[in-house]
C-alpha cells in the first residue's frame, strides 16, 4: 500500500462526499444518501476516479468505532424509561417482524437460512443519524412522538449490539466441535468479563484520567484522550476479550457518557467521528453495482416493501394498541420507516463471516438510499393526513378514541420559566459570581458554561445549573439552553474566540440578548460585527473611572463630571458604544 493511494483514497472520498452531501442537503434529504451516492461514484464499478477500496474499507472500520461510541456516548437509560411502556414492546415486535419478512425474502430468492436471518435483522433497524434529523428539522425531537421514537431505536441498537457479538460467535467458522451451548456460554462469558471490566475499571480510571488531562486546558489533548480511550477499549476487546471491537467502542462511549465530560466529549471529539463516519457510508456506497437495480429488481421492491411498509405498519398498530393518538403513531412510523447505518455495521460483519452474498450489500445499500431519500418526504405528508382524518369525524372518532396516553400524570406539567426570566452566564470568575447572584436577587434563573471542573462542582453544589464544556461549540450552548433564554453574558475578558460564542448563539436564538466584555478597545468591532447588543471593555472603563476620579480631586461640580465623562466616552466608544 503506497501512501500516495491513502492520500487519494482519503482525499477523493472526503470530496465526493461533500460534493453530493450539499447536493442532497440543499435538495432537503439526509446527507447520508449523498454520501452513499459518492462512494457509488468513486467506486469499482463506475467508470472515472476509482478509491482503494482495501484501504476504504480499512478506514470505515475507524468509522465503525467511532460511531459505536457516539452511541454509547448518547445512550441514556433513562429515555428508554421514560417511554419504556411502548418502546421495549414495540421494538422487540417490529424487529422479530421485520427479521422474519426478511428471512423469508432471502430463502424466497435462494440464500441460505442464516444469510436470510442476518439479512432481516439489517433490515430491522433504523438509522440513528436520518431518525434524529428528520425529528429535528420538524421539531418533533423534543415531543411525545419524539421520545418514543428515540427510545424505540435504543432497543434496536441494543439489539444490534447484542447481534455484532452473537454472529462471530455463531459463524465464525470455529475448527473445533463444540457444540453450541459451549460456544454461547464461552461468548457469555467473555462479555461478561468485557462489561465487569469496562464497569468497575473503566468507571474509576477513565474519569479521573479525563480529569487530570481537562485540567491542562488543553483541548488537543482532551480530544486527543477521548479518542485514545475510544479506539484503546475498542481494540482491547477484540484483543484481550475476544469480542467485537464495536462492543467495546459502545461500551467506552457509555463510561464516558455517564462522567462529567459527556457534554464536551461528545463536542470537541464526535467531529472526528463524523469525518471517519462519512468515510464508512463511501466505503458502503463502493460495493453497489448500478446495474444490479436492473437484475434484480424483484429483490429489492420485497425488500423497501419491508422497510417502507411492514415496520412502519407494525410500528403504527402497536402504538395506536398502546392508547397514544393516531398522528403520535403515524408520526413514529414513518420515522422508524429507513434503514442506515446499523444496516451495513451487520452486512459488513456478514460478509466478512461469509454469510451473506454480494446481492445482499447491492440491496441493502440500494433501499437504504431509497428510504432514506423517501423519509423526509412521506414526513412532510403527516399534517395533511391527520387533517385529513381529523375532517372525517367517523374515523376520527376511530383512530383517536379519547383516551389518556400511557405516562401520563394527573398533574399539568410546571410550565418552563420564559426567556426574559433566563439567562445564560459564560465564565463564573469574579464577575461572573457577581452577575449570578444579581440574577438570582432579582428571580432570573442563570445557568453557567465553565470549564473549571472545581467550580463547576461548587455551583452544582449550589443548586445553580451548570454545564461543562467549551462555549464555542453550539452543542454546548445549546445544552445550556440558550435557544430558551433572553440573555447571554460573557463575563470573561480577553475570552478567545468570544465572537464565535456569540454568533453561534444567535443561530439557536436570533432574538437572544447578548452582553460581553471586552479587554481592549480595539475588539469591540469584532464583537459587535459577531452581534453582541451591548460590550463593555476593561479599557475604557478604567478610562472613564480615573477621568471621574481626578475630576472630583479638582472640585468639579457634578454636572461638568457627567459633561467630561460624555465627551471622554465618546472619544473612547464613539460609533462603538453598547446599544441597550
Amino acid at each position: 500500500m503506497h501512501s500516495s493511494d491513502l492520500i487519494l483514497t482519503f482525499t477523493g472520498g472526503l470530496a465526493a462526499a461533500l460534493l453530493f452531501g450539499y447536493i442532497t442537503r440543499r435538495l432537503g434529504l439526509s446527507t447520508i444518501a449523498g454520501y452513499l451516492l459518492a462512494g457509488t461514484l468513486v467506486g469499482p464499478h463506475t467508470p472515472g476516479f476509482v478509491a482503494n477500496s482495501p484501504i476504504a474499507e480499512q478506514l470505515a472500520e475507524l468509522g465503525v468505532i467511532l460511531l459505536m461510541f457516539g452511541v454509547g456516548l448518547q445512550f441514556h437509560i433513562e429515555e428508554l424509561l421514560a417511554v419504556r411502556r411502548v418502546a421495549i414492546p414495540g421494538a422487540v415486535l417490529q424487529s422479530a417482524v421485520a427479521t422474519a419478512l426478511g428471512a423469508v425474502i432471502a430463502r424466497a430468492f435462494g440464500w441460505e437460512w442464516s444469510a436470510g436471518l442476518v439479512f432481516g435483522m439489517a433490515l430491522a433497524v433504523a438509522s440513528t443519524v436520518v431518525l434524529i434529523r428528520v425529528l429535528a428539522d420538524n421539531n418533533d425531537l423534543h415531543t411525545t412522538s419524539g421520545h418514543i421514537a428515540v427510545g424505540w431505536l435504543v432497543v434496536e441498537d441494543l439489539f444490534t449490539v447484542v447481534a455484532l457479538v452473537l454472529l462471530p460467535a455463531l459463524f465464525g467458522g470455529n475448527e473445533t466441535t463444540s457444540p453450541l451451548w459451549m460456544v454461547l456460554l464461552v461468548t457469555a462469558v467473555k462479555v461478561t468479563a468485557l462489561v465487569a471490566f469496562t464497569a468497575i475499571v473503566g468507571t474509576r480510571v477513565i474519569p479521573r484520567v479525563l480529569e487530570h488531562v481537562a485540567q491542562t486546558r488543553s483541548r488537543e489533548l482532551f480530544t486527543l484522550t477521548v479518542l485514545v480511550v475510544a479506539l484503546g477499549i475498542a481494540v482491547g476487546s477484540a484483543l484481550v476479550f475476544g469480542v467485537s471491537m464495536a462492543l467495546g467502542a459502545f461500551l467506552a462511549g457509555m463510561v464516558v457518557g455517564r462522567s462529567e465530560f459527556s457534554l464536551r466529549a461528545a463536542s470537541d471529539a464526535l467531529p472526528m467521528r463524523d469525518a471517519f463516519a462519512v468515510l464508512f457510508f463511501v466505503s458502503v456506497g463502493m460495493l453497489l453495482e448500478p446495474g444490479y437495480l436492473l437484475a434484480a429488481p424483484g429483490l429489492i421492491a420485497a425488500t423497501l416493501a419491508v422497510v417502507l411498509l411492514g415496520k412502519p405498519l407494525i410500528a403504527l398498530l402497536t402504538v395506536r394498541v398502546l392508547g397514544y393518538p393516531f398522528r403520535t403513531a403515524l408520526t413514529i412510523a414513518i420515522a422508524l420507516g429507513q434503514i442506515g447505518e446499523f444496516s451495513f455495521i451487520l452486512s459488513t460483519l456478514g460478509r466478512e463471516l461469509e454469510i451473506l452474498p454480494a446481492a445482499a450489500t447491492n440491496t441493502l445499500v440500494a433501499a437504504s438510499i431509497v428510504s432514506i431519500v423517501v423519509n423526509p418526504l412521506l414526513y412532510r405528508a403527516i399534517e395533511p393526513a391527520d387533517r385529513w382524518v381529523a375532517a372525517r369525524p367517523a374515523l376520527a372518532r376511530l383512530l383517536n378514541p379519547r383516551v389518556v396516553e400511557p405516562g401520563a400524570t394527573a398533574a399539568p406539567p410546571r410550565p418552563a420559566a420564559s426567556p426574559r426570566h433566563r439567562a445564560v452566564v459564560i465564565g463564573y470568575g469574579p464577575t461572573g459570581r457577581t452577575v449570578v447572584r444579581l440574577l438570582r436577587d432579582n428571580e432570573v434563573t442563570p445557568t453557567v458554561v465553565e470549564l473549571n471542573l472545581d467550580t463547576l462542582r461548587e455551583l452544582r453544589d449550589q443548586d445553580t445549573d451548570a454545564v461543562y464544556g467549551d462555549a464555542t461549540r453550539p452543542e454546548t450552548l445549546a445544552a445550556a439552553g440558550v435557544a430558551n433564554a433572553g440573555t447571554l453574558i460573557l463575563t470573561s475578558a480577553g475570552m478567545e474566540h468570544s465572537s464565535e460564542v456569540i454568533r453561534a448563539a444567535r443561530e439557536l436564538n436570533p432574538g437572544l440578548r447578548v452582553l460581553a466584555r471586552a479587554a481592549y478597545l480595539r475588539d469591540l468591532d469584532t464583537l459587535r460585527q459577531a452581534g453582541a447588543d451591548s460590550i463593555y471593555s476593561g479599557e475604557g472603563e478604567v478610562a472613564l473611572a480615573f477621568t471621574e476620579d481626578i475630576l472630583e480631586s479638582l472640585g468639579a461640580t457634578a454636572e461638568q463630571i457627567d459633561r467630561e465623562r460624555a465627551r471622554v466616552h465618546d472619544e473612547l466608544f464613539g460609533d462603538r458604544q453598547p446599544r441597550g
